[in-house]
C-alpha cells in the first residue's frame, strides 16, 4: 500500500508540474495560441503575462520541493486558486477542450497534499 501511495504521489506530480509549467512558461513567453485565448477570456497581455509570472513562481517552489518537502506544500497550495479559477473560466466560458486539465490540477492538488508525508491537516 505504501508503494502505491508512492507512485501516485510521484505520478501526480509530475503531470501537474507538466500542466502548470507549459501554462505558465507559454503566458510569460507570450505564445500566441496562449495570448489569443486568454484575450477571448477577457485578459489583456498585463494580465496574462502576470498571471503567467505567480503560475511560474508557484511552480518554482513545487520543484524546489523536492528538496525541501514544505516549498512544495506552499507551492501546491499558492497553485490550487489558479487552478480552480481555470476550470471555472473555461466552463463558464464553454471551452470544455480546455477544461479537463484545470479539472486534472484542481484533483492533483488535493492528490498531492493528501498523499505527502509532511502534510497533516488537524481539525
Amino acid at each position: 500500500m505504501e508503494t502505491a501511495r508512492i507512485i501516485l504521489h510521484w505520478t501526480s506530480y509530475a503531470y501537474y508540474l507538466y500542466v502548470f509549467a507549459y501554462a505558465s512558461l507559454f503566458k510569460v513567453f507570450q505564445k500566441q495560441s496562449m495570448m489569443e485565448s486568454m484575450q477571448s477570456l477577457g485578459f489583456n497581455k498585463t494580465w496574462t503575462i502576470a498571471i503567467g509570472i505567480a503560475e511560474l513562481i508557484g511552480v518554482l517552489l513545487v520543484v524546489a520541493g523536492v528538496y525541501k518537502p514544505s516549498l512544495k506544500i506552499i507551492g501546491v497550495l499558492f497553485l490550487f486558486p489558479f487552478a480552480i479559477g481555470a476550470f471555472t473560466t473555461h466552463m463558464a466560458h464553454q471551452e470544455y477542450e480546455h477544461y479537463y486539465q484545470s479539472l486534472a490540477v484542481c484533483v492533483l492538488s488535493v492528490v498531492i497534499l493528501w498523499t505527502d508525508k509532511t502534510f497533516k491537516i488537524m481539525l
